[in-house]
């Protein structure tokens, strides 16, 4: 029999994370989504996290958590506002591990905690089926320009069944 993998723990983000989820938000583009985005397209997509300190900013702006294997970061993802999945990364090392169903779990109940009826994320073609596993439903089909680059991805949206009691406060 195989042996068990650990199960990913989860800790809030911290500035000196930023160069660790830099390094991860790249190799997760390079090497998870080329069967979707031209090289072009990915490059231009990783370059968000070239400039660290905005990088650092942007997930500073949201409640971002830090899934760690063994202590060692192996993925993260980010909650803007009460409702929006606004970035969701494994490790190429990690995947298969739990990793990103252990995060989007977290930030499921998180969303629900601050009374969001509905979760969306724009997701990469190369997260569609993930998400579609987890009940998101298609609702729009987006392009965005980064870097001079035209990238595709698809706005989903999941209904909460566990959100917080009627009338709950915030």
């Amino acid at each position: 029999m195989g042996q068990t993998l650990p199960k990913p723990a989860l800790r809030p983000f911290l500035d000196e994370d930023t160069p660790v989820l830099a390094a991860i938000f790249a190799a997760a583009i390079a090497e998870l989504t080329g069967d979707d985005y031209s090289e072009a397209q990915q490059q231009a997509w990783a370059s968000a996290a070239e400039d660290e300190e905005q990088f650092g900013k942007r997930l500073a702006g949201t409640l971002t958590l830090i899934a760690t294997l063994q202590g060692s970061p192996v993925g993260f993802a980010s909650l803007k506002g009460a409702d929006h999945i606004d970035m969701l990364y494994v490790h190429p090392g990690a995947v298969g591990q739990g990793v990103a169903a252990t995060l989007c779990d977290a930030l499921e109940k998180l969303a629900g905690g601050r009374g969001a009826k509905n979760l969306t994320v724009d997701a990469s073609d190369s997260a569609l089926d993930f998400f579609a596993r987890r009940g998101y439903v298609a609702k729009q089909r987006n392009t965005v320009t980064v870097n001079g680059e035209w990238l595709a991805n698809t706005t989903m949206q999941k209904t909460l069944v566990q959100g917080a009691a009627p009338g709950a406060s915030t």
